[in-house]
């Protein structure tokens, strides 16, 4: 049966566990996602407490980062999700979303319902893609790719 958190300090707590191990094993959050055989972003998101793994995707990440059962029954359940606590974020990295999201937020939802209509980007039906390229220009780019289901709001 699939069981939720109401208190986010137990994912937390293991998100803290889960990243020293990882550090220590020096493994990436690829290498797990591959034991796991799910996403990427997806197991990265799970193993940071944003998301349950299924079972078998928690016992394969557990016994890479030698984890013991109580992480493993913990993986598996519904989290409290929000990983930024109130306010601005201070961490440069996610300073720099919250920023994309504050100048290009408005014209996001202005072309989504341009095109759409009135109605959301699923954050649940949903896929991720972070990809490294060359800038023609020289150095890299960050490709993101948000790929997520488009629900309609229905009168009723």
């Amino acid at each position: 049966m699939l069981h939720a958190q109401f208190d986010p300090t137990a994912r937390r707590d293991l998100a803290v566990t889960v990243v020293d191990a990882k550090t220590r094993r020096d493994l990436t959050w690829q290498q797990l996602a591959n034991a796991a055989g799910l996403s990427v972003a997806f197991v990265t998101a799970a193993l940071l407490g944003q998301h349950a793994l299924p079972l078998s995707a928690a016992k394969a990440v557990a016994a890479l980062l030698d984890l013991d059962e109580e992480a493993v029954r913990l993986l598996q359940t519904v989290p409290t999700r929000g990983s930024v606590p109130g306010g601005v974020p201070t961490d440069p990295t996610i300073y720099r979303f919250h920023e994309m999201l504050q100048v290009y937020g408005t014209t996001l939802k202005a072309l989504v319902h341009e095109q759409f209509g009135d109605g959301i980007i699923s954050a649940i039906n949903f896929r991720l893609d972070v990809r490294k390229v060359t800038d023609p220009e020289g150095g890299e780019r960050a490709v993101i790719t948000l790929d997520g289901k488009y629900l309609p709001t229905r009168p009723f």
